[in-house]
């Protein structure tokens, strides 16, 4: 999940604006935890395109 549409419990402010120290500790911590976390979903969906023709490719040269 992308922390982009997160809203904190603490200030009711979105948390990637990070207003309260609430919210920049949760954004830290989600950037730290998730490589994936700044990627957009399209370029995730992209990445999997590529990695599934990689695979096929592999796939069909070995066969």
């Amino acid at each position: 999940m992308t922390y982009d549409r997160l809203v904190c419990a603490n200030c009711a402010a979105p948390v990637n604006e990070g207003r309260c120290p609430v919210c920049r500790a949760n954004r830290e911590r989600l950037q730290q935890d998730n490589l994936f976390a700044g990627m957009n979903p399209m370029a995730l969906i992209a990445l999997l395109a590529v990695l599934i023709a990689a695979v096929a490719l592999l796939a069909h040269q070995t066969a």
